[in-house]
């Protein structure tokens, strides 16, 4: 970063590493345990699922890799910074250049075009004018909207917007990109589509993708699926032990979304 010349190197494997992480909110007299002594690590390159229920603690843990949140208790260390102790000059670095954010309602500026979206985080990184436009037309040709560049959102369906969102959270060339509910919006093909660019842009970058989700497709996609309750990591499972069919989920048995 900037300013971090005794910031640590990141583990050459894990590009998240979650340590005992607890977080504890307080409802008047009583406390209340979001998460629950959370041990994690997210290995480089990889495409993991953050599933459970409501109240399970995974949007509480999401929050926390991102740093719109902090631990009550433990750390969390994203490339090797521990995101509990940055300032949010740092923060804001951090997320310009390292990381890329896919939201569930698209969070696209309704006046800027496509382009001009996908330009944002290079305008804020101090791109000049002329590479920022070129790369980002270029990230919009990675995700099939060469033809698309001029159009605002209202002008677009809820796929293509997401397909801006992606274009967009790509801009910087982040290691790590953060999907909230990436899906959650789009019809059972359109999101489909959406788990297929993501899964290529992973394979073609070797960006790392997170993604918290209800989605049993990006069971599919997904290296790794942690399933949270309760505040705690009730179990991990790797792609190849989980098999798919319609109506049944062999491998999380007992589990619910």
């Amino acid at each position: 970063m900037a300013d971090s010349g005794s910031t640590p190197a990141p583990s050459d494997q894990h590009i998240i590493e979650i340590r005992e992480v607890w977080k504890t909110y307080r409802m008047g007299d009583e406390e209340v345990h979001a998460l629950r002594g959370v041990t994690l690590d997210v290995i480089r390159g990889e495409y993991l699922s953050i599933m459970g229920p409501s109240g399970s603690g995974k949007t509480t843990l999401f929050n926390m890799i991102g740093a719109l949140d902090s631990p009550s208790k433990g750390k969390v260390l994203v490339n090797g910074h521990d995101m509990g102790t940055l300032s949010q000059e740092q923060v804001a670095y951090l997320r310009c250049h390292s990381v890329g954010y896919i939201f569930q309602s698209f969070n696209l500026i309704p006046v800027m075009t496509a382009l001009e979206n996908v330009s944002l985080p290079m305008v804020f990184a101090g791109m000049d004018r002329k590479e920022y436009e070129e790369k980002a037309a270029s990230k919009l040709e990675l995700v099939g909207l060469q033809d698309r560049l001029d159009h605002k959102p209202f002008e677009l369906s809820g796929g293509q917007q997401q397909r801006v969102a992606i274009a967009r959270a790509m801009a910087n060339d982040p290691e790590l990109i953060l999907a909230d509910e990436p899906t959650g919006n789009l019809d059972l093909k359109t999101g489909q589509d959406i788990i297929e660019i993501c899964m290529r842009l992973r394979e073609e970058s070797g960006v790392t993708i997170v993604s918290n989700t209800h989605d049993h497709k990006m069971l599919g996609a997904s290296d790794r699926v942690i399933d949270l309750r309760d505040g705690q990591v009730e179990r991990i499972r790797r792609s190849d032990e989980i098999s798919i069919e319609e109506g049944h989920i062999e491998g999380l048995e007992g589990v619910e979304f």
